[in-house]
């Protein structure tokens, strides 16, 4: 699966790279994955996925949702054994995100951006079945592989930022039934729907979104995902309230999708602090308790732990340098200190009664993090958690209609304020605290991997592939690739020998945050898949 365990650690067992001999991994080989000519900036890259490797072959998806098979198993070539286009329109910029497939029996599961899960035969290529999750028309879209629990499918839908009202969807994993289903913007007279005020119906096209698969914890049989943010998503006077269940973690029952608990982080977000990142499920000791945690990076510049049981908050932290729309969390709440849940419009430390009365105002971190969708890791070797992303800040601007006078589900627009940096940093779950962070020039984009041989990877959005002591997070190798990266790394083994497998090619939004990095502007994208070894 694509976290490679339900807990979401991203951990690998695998030791023959290590400290010692890391500085030795060159490439092995690379394959090139397909583009379209004449497409302009969607012919390449936007690839965001992890690939998934099984009895040697390879299994990767590009932003338009075509799965390719690739035979690595002599570890010295990748061949294509097949491809797979499910035939999205490649020139809708809107669908060209995806994040990965997932394995089940005999077929590969992968997602489309218009909306569709896709059941591939893993040795022929061949569509088997493929599922209409919801209309796109409505703004809905597919970017995360499901979660495959049992006989199930876990399905989170995405498309806030296009107005779609989102929800987690569970589909027979063989027939392709629904079997039910859970929204993150709850209709008039469910609970949660006296958070969503005006007259708008700001619910119908509220957001919450799901772009990353979430977690599962097998004890208590609770799926844990993260929801983005409420839509439009600069202008909070369009939908007064905390807006719930946006920018929250929320736990369903994955017999019933009955949401069991939640856990909202910014109420009546006006940043853009989607909270849509990995969950990584802990069992640690908290003041000499046994605890079964949550460890979280939130977008919005904090590190939270949880109780994944119920949701209870225990403790955050600031992780990212510079930090301007709060001061600080509430010790006991788990809220923001300048939360008012009298207000039906939060102000925090950077805003104003009236948002669109305001103008502009700068905050950090960046609208896009801190951690954004980027998978972060939890290593049982060190007992430490990882997270990677954006250091910086952002102006944001709020404008509640289009130039036509149609709803605007941006409700504004922003621009990066000064350079924008990267940092890769650690944090002890049982104590919440950080205790490493390494700096880097360029924005992360591509997420971590942690290994039992004393390493984390990572990659900048300048192409560079780093591999860092887990200790200390000092830099023992690096790589540049010569193309944006903005997928994360994963490390396989085929009869016995480690490899270390990123894709490679950036797309629009990383791009656009390389405009503070002159040097950069002529970064050429490309779809790759890069394999290194000893």
């Amino acid at each position: 699966m694509v976290h490679k365990e339900y807990n979401s650690n991203r951990y690998s067992q695998l030791t023959e790279i290590n400290k010692d001999n890391v500085k030795n991994l060159k490439v092995a080989f690379t394959t090139a994955l397909g583009g379209v000519p004449g497409a302009g900036n969607n012919s390449t890259g936007n690839l965001q996925g992890t690939p998934l490797v099984n009895n040697g072959f390879m299994y990767v998806v590009d932003g338009w949702g075509t799965v390719y098979k690739i035979d690595v198993r002599d570890g010295k070539k990748g061949r294509i054994v097949w491809v797979m286009d499910p035939g999205v329109n490649k020139a809708d910029v809107w669908i060209n995100s995806n994040r990965g497939v997932a394995l089940y029996k005999n077929f590969v599961i992968s997602v489309t951006g218009p909306g569709q899960v896709i059941w591939t035969n893993a040795d022929t290529g061949e569509q088997i079945q493929s599922v209409q999750v919801d209309d796109p028309k409505n703004g809905y879209a597919l970017t995360a592989p499901p979660l495959v629990i049992g006989n199930k499918l876990i399905v989170g839908g995405s498309g806030g930022d296009q107005g779609a009202r989102d929800h987690i969807t569970a589909l027979d994993a063989d027939t392709g039934k629904q079997l039910w289903r859970t929204y993150s913007v709850p209709a008039p007279g469910e609970p949660g729907s006296e958070t969503w005020g005006g007259e708008n119906n700001a619910w119908m096209h509220g957001g919450g979104a799901f772009w990353v698969t979430g977690s599962y914890d097998p004890e208590t049989k609770l799926t844990i995902w993260g929801s983005g943010q409420p839509v439009p998503m600069f202008d909070p006077e369009y939908r007064p309230g905390d807006n719930l269940f946006t920018n929250s973690t929320l736990a369903l029952d994955t017999d019933t999708g009955k949401m069991k608990w939640y856990f909202q982080y910014t109420p009546g977000d006006f940043m853009d602090f989607d909270e849509v990142g990995s969950k990584l499920l802990i069992n640690k000791k908290v003041d000499g308790e046994d605890r079964k945690l949550m460890s979280y990076f939130g977008r919005n510049g904090f590190h939270y732990v949880q109780d994944r049981t119920n949701g209870q908050f225990i403790k955050a932290s600031q992780y990212v340098q510079n930090l301007t729309w709060t001061d600080g969390i509430d010790p006991k709440t788990g809220k923001p200190l300048e939360y008012d849940a009298n207000k039906k419009l939060q102000t925090y430390k950077v805003g104003a009664p009236s948002r669109r009365e305001q103008g502009a105002i700068v905050t950090c971190p960046h609208i896009q993090g801190g951690v954004n969708m980027f998978p972060t890791s939890y290593s049982p070797k060190t007992g430490l958690s990882y997270g990677a992303g954006l250091e910086g800040c952002v102006k944001v601007s709020t404008d509640q209609k289009r130039s036509d006078g149609k709803i605007a589900f941006n409700g504004g627009s922003y621009v990066d304020e000064g350079k924008l940096g990267g940092s890769l940093t650690a944090i002890d779950p049982a104590s919440g605290e950080k205790t490493g962070q390494h700096m880097f020039e360029y924005p992360v984009y591509s997420g971590v991997v942690s290994t039992a041989g004393g390493l984390v990877f990572t990659a900048t959005l300048d192409g560079t592939v780093t591999a860092h002591d887990d200790k200390t997070l000092e830099t023992l190798w690096s790589f540049n690739v010569g193309s944006g990266i903005a997928a994360p790394p994963m490390t396989y083994a085929v009869d016995g020998k480690q490899y270390l497998a990123i894709m490679v090619g950036h797309g629009r939004i990383p791009k656009a945050r390389l405009s503070t990095h002159p040097e950069l502007e002529d970064l050429q994208t490309t779809s790759m898949v890069y394999v290194f070894s000893l």
